[in-house]
């Protein structure tokens, strides 16, 4: 079987993959970075995912445990695709700190606009400085920790391969440039 060399719709389908992997890694790190900052401050656990998911699907669980199932499995199928948005930054050559910067906006700009307009939360000129700031962390943990799951997964990728590739080529013509004398 040959393989095409430029295979857009493959690399389109491993950066999602990865992308996904790398969502569900993000979204473990906010839920632990969640549950550390609600022992210390003692908060309850955000009733936004429910409330969302009221408000697009018309679900209405009927007890209090219910509510939270359905938040736990809004918040890890929500956060799992925002991994996708990291594999379509990745396929623009971004990675590192620069690509988490990019995410971490998309991912909170989002949140900002989207949870307000579901009237999940109320605007971020309405809210207090240090629940902006802990909001602002949790999403700054997710994108950290995705986009090194995602980095850490793609570096074997074929796109990093020819980076490499390069970069040794550069190695190679400072060296030999190093032999040369100059006047």
């Amino acid at each position: 079987m040959k393989i095409r060399e430029n295979n857009t719709l493959g690399e389109l389908g491993t950066a999602i993959g990865i992308g996904l992997l790398a969502g569900l890694a993000g979204t473990a790190a906010i839920t632990l970075s969640q549950a550390i900052e609600m022992k210390i401050t003692k908060r309850a656990p955000s009733e936004a995912p429910v409330k969302v998911a009221k408000e697009i699907t018309g679900i209405k669980p009927s007890n209090e445990a219910g509510e939270e199932k359905v938040s736990q499995e809004i918040h890890w199928a929500y956060g799992t695709a925002w991994g996708i948005a990291r594999g379509l930054i990745g396929l623009t050559g971004l990675k590192g700190l620069p690509a988490a910067a990019v995410h971490f906006a998309s991912i909170w700009g989002t949140a900002m606009v989207m949870l307000p307009a579901f009237k999940a939360s109320p605007p971020v000129t309405e809210q207090k400085p240090k629940a902006i700031a802990i909001d602002a962390l949790h999403h700054a943990v997710y994108a950290l920790a995705a986009g090194a799951a995602y980095d850490a997964l793609d570096a074997g990728s074929r796109n990093q391969r020819r980076l490499s590739k390069m970069l040794n080529k550069l190695d190679k013509l400072k060296a030999i440039g190093k032999n040369f004398k100059y006047a």
